[in-house]
């Protein structure tokens, strides 16, 4: 009886191990263009004209998104608002500052945007994937739904360094890399996908990938400007 107590424990556990589904991990960076350095630009950047004008440090760029493009074979998700089971994120506002400033999401997820600050703000986007207004508020915290995939640019009226970008996408499959440039998907079915790395001011990078039926595929991107113009 011990004996096929154990064997029965084996099947399970080796049924548990071969049932689960894959991760895709990796990395994401950005690279800059290597003619545009200082000394391409003739020691101009040390003239008053220019010498405080900020400029962009690629090996510091984060808020970078990974995700699977497109909808699953046989996925199913809320599309409108009597749906049963509905996905709830948040944006704070803090500090006249939205955190976090990248937030990906996927259709049918109702964002909040508590105000944690003493003074009023405004949350308003004129995007075409979703365009809303809730006004000048403080308390209580007011939501939106997002009902369709796309990039929605979010802005207060009256505090211009505060900006948002909530990207809406079709699938639950993403990640969004953490402040080394990291990002795990876990989950992942196995099965063809295209793989996306995702950056508001870079070009994205798309992949053709194979999601085995068992280990982690590991992926790392370079996110790079490319086919500007000489100098």
């Amino acid at each position: 009886m011990k004996k096929q107590t154990i064997i029965l424990l084996l099947a399970i556990i080796s049924g548990m191990v071969t049932s689960q589904a894959s991760a895709i991990i990796g990395t994401v960076r950005a690279e800059g263009k290597p003619e545009a350095s200082a000394d391409a630009l003739c020691g101009k950047y040390d003239s008053r004209q220019f010498k405080f004008v900020e400029r962009v440090n690629y090996a510091e760029m984060h808020d970078f998104v990974v995700y699977i493009v497109g909808k699953l074979p046989g996925q199913t998700l809320p599309t409108n608002e009597t749906a049963v089971v509905e996905t709830r994120r948040r944006v704070t506002q803090k500090g006249a500052m939205f955190t976090p400033h990248v937030l990906p999401v996927v259709v049918g997820t109702t964002v909040e945007w508590p105000n944690n600050d003493d003074i009023l703000h405004n949350v308003f986007s004129m995007s075409e994937v979703k365009n809303f207004d809730l006004g000048l508020y403080k308390s209580p915290a007011k939501s939106v739904r997002f009902d369709a995939p796309g990039r929605v640019d979010v802005f207060c009226s009256i505090h211009s360094r505060m900006n948002c970008v909530v990207l809406v996408l079709e699938n639950p499959y993403f990640a969004a890399a953490n402040e080394k440039g990291a990002y795990r998907i876990p989950n992942v079915p196995p099965g063809k996908y295209q793989l996306k790395a995702w950056h508001e001011r870079m070009p994205s990078q798309t992949r053709e990938i194979v999601v085995p039926d068992a280990g982690d595929l590991k992926m790392d991107f370079v996110l790079g400007i490319k086919n500007l113009p000489a100098l």
